[in-house]
Formats: C-alpha cells, structure tokens, sequence
C-alpha cells in the first residue's frame, strides 16, 4: 500500500482528514507549511511558496488531497504546478474546488479544474458550500462579540459541516466509486445568516445577532484587523454570490458519497457550543 498525501493538513478539512484515513488504515503523508504532527502519520513540510518542497512531498504517493490555504489568493499560480506534477507521477487527485464554479469560467478555481480533468479524467472533484465552521474560525471574534457583521444581505447558505467535506475527501481516496466525478457539497438546508446566528444564540445561551453591511465598511472591518485591502477586497466578493442567492441550493452529495445525511448547521451549533460560549 503507497500512501495517501494530504496538502494543508493543519487546516480546517485537513486536520480532520488526516486521522480520518489513518484510523481508515491508510498510510499518509500529512503536508503543511510547519510539518504539524499527527498521531499515525508521517508530518512532512510543504510550501506553496517554495516549488523545492514538492518533489519530496509527492515521492511514493498514490493519491493527493489537494486543496489551497484560504489566506492565499494566488489559486492558480500555486495549485496549477502541483496538479502538473501530480499528473506527471500518476497520482490520483482529489481537489477541493469551489462551490458554483463550473459557472464561471473565469474564476481560477475553474481554470484549475478544467486543468485536472484534462490531465487526470479519474479526478474527483468536490465543491464545497461556505463551511459552518468559519462561525469558529474566521468569524469568531464577531460571534465573541454577539454582531456578526457581514456583507451577505439577506442571502442564504447552505452551509456544510467539515467534518462532512473530510468524510467525502476520504470516500473519495478510498474507492474507485467517484473517479471522474464533481459533488457540490452543501448541507441540508440554505438558512440566511439571521437564523444561523439565532442557532448559535440557542447553543451558546446568549444573544447573537447577524448584522448586514456593505462591502466597503466590510473591507474597512478587515483592513483595522490587519488584514490588507487587496485581500479584503477578495473576501467582501465572495458574498455576492451569498446575496445573489447562488449559495442557496442544496445537494444530497455528502449522502450520495458517505451514506449518510449532511449535518445540520443545528447540529453543528451543538456540537460546537463551547466555541460560542
């Protein structure tokens, strides 16, 4: 048996991933920029940044959970060689793309698609809605402070669970059942983020309220916590496709690949309730 490589492996999707296909019985190579340690797995260092960690990073791997760092704007720049090298080894591809890019020709993540398809037909492909847990990630110091400010209107996501975007990566490394094949990942249920935030209220015991604002005060947010403008700007454009109404639809995907329904962002709430206390 050859081993599995998961790039960003202390991320959201990966850092559960990796254990997932270690008590799988799988051998695997977890990659990250700092070599984070994992029980069962052997931690190596990658870098998007520097094209000289790849190599040893794909030897003697036989499949490759791909994925790009949501800090980094630089999609095709970075994930297109590694789709190359990846290809040119025979390694079987699992990326983690974008939900509704299929639409948007355009978008990099689609460039990047159309690139694996080309080079690997036997790639899967999964398109993940907005994930539950940026409301314990990015977005916890607003839940902390009980205003979710966001430039998302009165749009609605059917946000999808990681824990349900890792049991889907893992059925997709493990069998031969979705070679060649894209999923739209979602949960089960599109909720605005005025009843999202009042799910987390009932979980966390106390008042937590969603407030909409435009993009330019959304960016302003962003650039007093340090993040810099450009990188705002690119952030506040992802929720025109929430107030558009394009991350509204549901799939029964993570059913289709796991056997099992999609968690609700209820459920999410619950199982998370101390992040929100």
């Amino acid at each position: 048996m050859q081993k599995v490589l998961v790039l960003g492996a202390s991320g959201t999707v990966g850092a559960l991933l990796v254990p997932a296909l270690v008590a799988a019985g799988q051998r695997v190579r977890a990659a990250s920029r700092h070599a984070t340690a994992f029980a069962g797995a052997e931690a190596v260092r990658f870098d998007f940044a520097n094209p000289a960690t790849l190599g040893p990073a794909l030897d003697g791997v036989d499949r490759l959970y791909l994925l790009m760092p949501a800090d980094n704007p630089q999609v095709a720049q970075f994930l297109l060689p590694v789709v190359a090298a990846a290809a040119a080894r025979g390694v079987k591809t699992v990326l983690q793309s974008v939900m509704g890019v299929e639409h948007t020709p355009q978008n990099p993540y689609r460039q990047v698609e159309l690139a694996l398809q080309r080079a690997q037909p036997s790639a899967v492909i999964l398109r993940p809605n907005w994930f539950a847990d940026n409301f314990h990630g990015m977005w916890a110091p607003a839940v902390a402070q009980g205003v979710i400010a966001l430039p998302a209107g009165t749009g609605a996501s059917s946000f999808i669970d990681a824990r349900d975007i890792a049991a889907c990566a893992l059925a997709a490394l493990t069998s031969t059942n979705f070679d060649g094949q894209a999923f739209t990942l979602t949960g089960p249920q599109a909720l605005n983020y005025g009843s999202a935030a009042t799910l987390l209220s009932q979980a966390a015991g106390r008042p937590i309220v969603y407030r909409a604002i435009d993009v330019d005060s959304f960016v302003a947010q962003l650039q007093a916590a340090g993040v810099p403008q450009d990188h705002g700007r690119m952030l506040a454009g992802l929720f025109a496709a929430v107030r558009a109404g394009d991350t509204a639809p549901v799939s029964d995907a993570v059913e289709r690949m796991t056997g099992r329904p999609a968690r609700t962002l209820a459920q999410y709430a619950a199982d998370h309730a101390g992040a929100f206390r």
